[in-house]
C-alpha cells in the first residue's frame, strides 16, 4: 500500500488548498483505492492560513466588528485556541487587498488600523499568544495604523507588550524601504503608481528615522527580513511589539506536525496557481521540498501554470507538471473551479498510473 501526502497550496482566483487536496485524492483512488492518503491544505502565511488550522486544532471562530482598509465597518474573523490562549488570525482579513475592488486600490489612502483592531479583540479574550499571518495586505502605512488602534485601546502599554507574545508568520524578505523595499516592490500591485511609489518609500524611510528617534528600533531593523512584509506592518510588529518574523511556511508546517506526516512516506504531492523561480523564495512548495529532502521523500509539483521548470526541477522537484498541459481553453474557463479540479484529478491519475 502506497503512503501519499497532498499538501497544496490554494490555486489564487480558482480554487482552495482544500478543494486541491480533494481533486488530487480523486485522481489517486481512481486506479489505486488502496492507498494511503493523507491531505493536509497548505498556506506560507497568507489568506487561507487560519483555515488550514481549523481542522488540525481545536480553534474557536471569533467574528467582531473592525475596519477594512478604508476604515469602514466590518465584520472580520480570527480563531482561538483556548487551552492554549493561542490567537491565530491574518491580516488580510481587516486588511487585505481582497477587501478591496480594484478601483479603491490606493496604498497612499489604506491603513492597517483593523489589524490593531483585531490584537485588542484577541487581548480582551484573554489571549497571551498571537500567531499572525501576514500576506495579501492592501496597505503600506509600515504598521502606523494598527498602532494607533492599539493606542487608542492602551494595548502599547509596557506591561500590555511584555506580556504578549507575538509570531508573524512572513512569506517574504524584503527590509522596510529601498529599491527592494515594501514601496518599491510590492505597493505597485496595490494600486500605486510610479510616482506613488517614490512617495511611500520616503514615508517609510521618515516612519523608520521616527521610530529610531523614539528608542523602538536600530537603524539595522528596517533592514531585518520580513521588515517590509504587508506594506512595512512586518517593521511595526517586530519594532513596537517584539514580535517574532519566521517563514510563514515553516510555521504552518510545523504547526500541522508535517515531518511526521511524511514519516514512511511514499510520495508527496504539492502545488500553487503558478509555479516559477519565484516558488524557490519561500513559497509553499520550496517549503514543502526542504522537509521532503531531509526525509528522502521525492516530491511532485503540480501548478495551474509553470515557467522556469528547469530551475524548479534542479531544486530537487521530481517532477513539475502544468494541470492544463494539452487543454486549448481560454484561461477564464481553466481557473473555474470545476475545470481546475478536473484537470488535477486527471493530471495525477496520469501521474500515479506512470509512476506505480
Amino acid at each position: 500500500m502506497k503512503k501519499i501526502v497532498l499538501a497544496f497550496d490554494s490555486f489564487k482566483g480558482s480554487i482552495s488548498a482544500s478543494q486541491a487536496c480533494t481533486a488530487a485524492a480523486k485522481g489517486i483512488l481512481q486506479d489505486s483505492p488502496d492507498s494511503e492518503i493523507i491531505s493536509i491544505p497548505m498556506s506560507d502565511g497568507g489568506e487561507g492560513m487560519v483555515q488550514c488550522f481549523m481542522p488540525f486544532l481545536k480553534l474557536e471562530k471569533i467574528v467582531f466588528r473592525a475596519h477594512d482598509p478604508l476604515m469602514r465597518p466590518i465584520e472580520a474573523v480570527y480563531a482561538i485556541a483556548p487551552e492554549s490562549k493561542t490567537a491565530y488570525m491574518e491580516m488580510a482579513s481587516t486588511s487585505g487587498l481582497t477587501r478591496l475592488a480594484i478601483h479603491e486600490r490606493n496604498p497612499l489612502e489604506t491603513t492597517t488600523y483593523g489589524v490593531g483592531e483585531m490584537i485588542t479583540d484577541a487581548i480582551k479574550q484573554g489571549c497571551c499568544h498571537i500567531v499572525m499571518g501576514i500576506g495579501g495586505s492592501a496597505t503600506c502605512d509600515g504598521g502606523k495604523g494598527m498602532l494607533e488602534a492599539l493606542k487608542q485601546n492602551g494595548i502599547l502599554a509596557e506591561n500590555f507588550v511584555k506580556n504578549i507574545d507575538i509570531t508573524v508568520a512572513c512569506d517574504v524578505t524584503n527590509p522596510l524601504y529601498g529599491t527592494n523595499g515594501a514601496a518599491y516592490i510590492f505597493a505597485p500591485q496595490k494600486g500605486a503608481t510610479p510616482e506613488q511609489v517614490k512617495t511611500l518609500d520616503d514615508r517609510l524611510r521618515q516612519w523608520a528615522a521616527e521610530t529610531e528617534k523614539k528608542g523602538f528600533a536600530t537603524t539595522d531593523d528596517a533592514f531585518h527580513p520580513g521588515s517590509g512584509a504587508a506594506g512595512g506592518l512586518g517593521y511595526a510588529l517586530l519594532t513596537y511589539l517584539h514580535a517574532r518574523l519566521k517563514s510563514g511556511i515553516d510555521i504552518v508546517l510545523d504547526t500541522l506536525g508535517f515531518d511526521k506526516a511524511i514519516s514512511n512516506c511514499n510520495l508527496i504531492i504539492t502545488g500553487e496557481g503558478k509555479s516559477d523561480a519565484q516558488t524557490l523564495m519561500g513559497k509553499v512548495p520550496q517549503g514543502i521540498l526542504k522537509r521532503a529532502c531531509k526525509a528522502h521523500v521525492p516530491v511532485l509539483l503540480l501548478s495551474g501554470a509553470v515557467e522556469d521548470k528547469d530551475k524548479l526541477l534542479e531544486a530537487g522537484f521530481s517532477e513539475v507538471v502544468s494541470i492544463n498541459e494539452g487543454d486549448n481553453r481560454c484561461l477564464e474557463e481553466l481557473m473555474s473551479h470545476d475545470v481546475a479540479c478536473q484537470n488535477i484529478t486527471r493530471s495525477v491519475q496520469r501521474i500515479i498510473n506512470q509512476m506505480f
